[in-house]
């Protein structure tokens, strides 16, 4: 009878173990990160309280997947380029650089665009919570050191068509 036992434990561990990896077979597979040339592409500036404009152009993180990616496993960037995340309501937001191989300024903005909070020089690869402790509207990645390079601050405003400002 243990024998018969010790049978059907192990028959029933293979199956479970069959099922299991097929499941996982069914499943999709790890993807690999989305290029950035498939991300929507735009325009936008910073005006900043001296009155100067700054322009860049930017990648749209317009999907749950393009918000977790970001600029995740981008080894190198323009100074007038950048990704602008935007969220249907104010929210608190958190962000992080792991995978990230350069340093970012990050900037996060309300519904008018206003820069509330900068996040210079983000370190590359840290998994340090990033964020300000009010709900935003949207952030805006900028390579680091490019908001020191143009005196860019809080205060700022961003123009770009969905925010709620006048160009």
């Amino acid at each position: 009878m243990k024998f018969e036992r010790r049978t059907f434990c192990v028959f029933n561990v293979a199956i479970v173990v069959g099922l299991f990896l097929s499941s996982m077979a069914a499943r999709p597979q790890s993807t690999s990160p989305e290029p950035l040339s498939a991300f929507p592409q735009s325009l936008l500036a910073v005006r900043t309280a001296a009155g100067k404009v700054i322009n860049f152009k930017i990648w749209i993180a317009d999907t749950p997947r393009r918000e977790e990616q970001g600029m995740m496993f981008v080894h190198e960037m323009d100074e007038h380029t950048g990704m602008l995340f935007m969220f249907p309501e104010n929210r608190l937001v958190s962000m992080w650089m792991k995978n990230t191989y350069i340093p970012l300024d990050l900037l996060f903005l309300d519904a008018k665009g206003k820069i509330d909070f900068i996040a210079a020089s983000a370190t590359p690869q840290s998994e340090t919570i990033i964020g300000p402790p009010t709900p935003e509207y949207a952030v805006l990645e900028l390579k680091g050191g490019t908001c020191v390079h143009f005196d860019i601050k809080r205060g700022d405003v961003v123009l770009y068509k969905n925010f709620h400002n006048a160009r």
